[in-house]
This record gives C-alpha cells, sequence and structure tokens, in this order.
C-alpha cells in the first residue's frame, strides 16, 4: 500500500515526511494557507499553524440549526455547471418541464417515475443580494440538481436518460431561502461531494440558462460524508472519498471551498439538514460554464 500523507502519496516512499523534497513541501504549506482561509484566519498564524497537528477539514457538524455561512462575506465562489446540468445548455432541458419547481427532488417527473433512494438531507441555501446591501433575495429561482447514491445524473448517467430525479427549482421566501428534501449524494472518482446549483432572478427566468445570476456548488464536510458513506448503498463511495481531499479537488481546490462547504446538521437516522449561505452580485458578470 502506497504511503499517504494528508491524503496525498508520498513521491519518496521509502523516506520520512520530512524528507519529501521541496516540491512536497511546498504543496504542503500551500495547503495549509488554503485552509487558514477557510477558517478565516489570517497569514500572521501562518507560523503557528505549520507547527502544530489538526484537521485538513473544519467540523462537520453544527450544535445549533441555521444557514451555513461558509467564510467571508463576498460573493460565492462561480464554478462550472459541469457536463449534467439539465438546463439546457448541454442537451436535455428539465427546467421546461411541467412540475420542476417542487421542494422533494427525490422522485422523477413525468413517465420515468424512479425515486433515487439514499440518507435523507435537506437542503437550505439562502440567497443574498450584494447589489442590495446584503439583503435576502426574496423571489429568486434557484435550480439545484446532484448524482444519485451510486454518482449517476439523471438524464445523462447509463439507465438514467428517461428519469429526472434529484433535480428541481424552488423560489427564494422572504428571508431568501429554499429548501429542498433530498438524499445525500455519492462520492465518484475524481469530485468531492457537492451539489450543484444556478440563481435565476425570478421564476420566469428559467426558461433560458443565459439568464442565471450565478452557478456555484455545495461542498459536503468530509465527517458527515465518511458516516453517510458507511450506510448500504454508499459502498463505492468510501473508496473514492479515500483519494480525495478539498485542496485536491478540481473545483474547490483552490481555496478548500472556504465559501462554499456547508454547515451540517442531523444524524443518519433522522436525515441531515445541509445549510449555506449564498452571496450573489447581479452587478457581476457569472464565469461558470
Amino acid at each position: 500500500m502506497r504511503r499517504t500523507y494528508q491524503g496525498r502519496a508520498l513521491p519518496r516512499q521509502d523516506e520520512e515526511v520530512i524528507d519529501q523534497g521541496l516540491g512536497f513541501d511546498l504543496d504542503t504549506l500551500l495547503g495549509r494557507r488554503r485552509m487558514l482561509r477557510a477558517l478565516g484566519l489570517g497569514a500572521v498564524t501562518l507560523g503557528l499553524a505549520a507547527c502544530g497537528g489538526g484537521s485538513d477539514t473544519p467540523s462537520a457538524t453544527a450544535t445549533t440549526g441555521g444557514t451555513g455561512t461558509g467564510t467571508g462575506t463576498g460573493e460565492i465562489a462561480d464554478e462550472t455547471a459541469g457536463p449534467y446540468p439539465g438546463d439546457g445548455s448541454n442537451g436535455p432541458d428539465v427546467l421546461e418541464r411541467s412540475g420542476v419547481v417542487r421542494s422533494d427532488i427525490r422522485t422523477s417527473i413525468g413517465p420515468g417515475g424512479a425515486t433515487a433512494e439514499g440518507v435523507p438531507m435537506t437542503l437550505e441555501l439562502t440567497v443574498l443580494d450584494l447589489a442590495n446591501g446584503g439583503a435576502p433575495f426574496a423571489g429568486t429561482a434557484v435550480y439545484v440538481w446532484h448524482c444519485d447514491r451510486a454518482g449517476g445524473y439523471s438524464m445523462y448517467s447509463d439507465g438514467l436518460t428517461g428519469e429526472n430525479y434529484l433535480r428541481g427549482v424552488q423560489l427564494a421566501d422572504a428571508s431568501g431561502t429554499v429548501r429542498f428534501t433530498s438524499i445525500v449524494p455519492a462520492c465518484y472518482p475524481g469530485r468531492w461531494p457537492h451539489v450543484h446549483f444556478e440563481v435565476y432572478p425570478d421564476q420566469a427566468s428559467i426558461a433560458d440558462s443565459a439568464n442565471v445570476i450565478a452557478t456555484s456548488q455545495v461542498a459536503l464536510p468530509r465527517d458527515v460524508c465518511d458516516t453517510v458513506f458507511r450506510q448500504p448503498g454508499y459502498e463505492a463511495s468510501v473508496t473514492h472519498l479515500a483519494r480525495l481531499s478539498l485542496e485536491s479537488d478540481t473545483v474547490f481546490g483552490d481555496d478548500g471551498g472556504a465559501s462554499q462547504l456547508a454547515t451540517v446538521t442531523g444524524d443518519v437516522g433522522g436525515g441531515f439538514t445541509v445549510a449555506l449561505t449564498v452571496r450573489v452580485d447581479t452587478g457581476t458578470n457569472p464565469a461558470g460554464a
């Protein structure tokens, strides 16, 4: 078995961690810088952090409910919608289907009718409008989608092209919040467990993906994933997650998911609530594609 450190294979398998070379040391230092940014700590604490131990990812459990805030007060990181958006920008378009505005997204709309199984998850996103002083963005439409517990995406994956589960739209209430009933997604090769979402100005705007205000992703905390992936149906996720970290992920790796790491409460029996505050700025152009 190859020896690893902080989720990365050691380039010199027969040597100690301190003897892995300058390149490995720089990667380790940069990884700790990302972690400090995710925790909201300044550069002056870097020396202390480098001398002490600690976890690569923040704690996943919270003692109180409410919405996750990520780190900082700036705009949510803009990310790719990926290859399976289902918004008409890459093939099929679920947003043109009657019934797509719904809170429970576990079952397909229309003829498919399949229901995604897995550990229950309530997803809560609170959208704030930075162009309006950070006020709740009431009435905005939020489209979410994610993979099932086997790592497949409805409308795209083999055997799922006739299904559209785990996709849906909700309109933000007076507090800017949308809530979806779903299941915890899997971890598939090369990607940290996540949920995609797009923010539109209002319900009428979802008819055209070009109207999107922001495109981003929610990152799930590691200890929650470790707990969920011990459940039946998630077996493959254990192996995939063991090969990843937030810092090595192709999407979250630039800052460890600082503005996208959700606050999570709950348990396997009663289900988890995954919450994040999403700050958007209508004065900027989204870059995700």
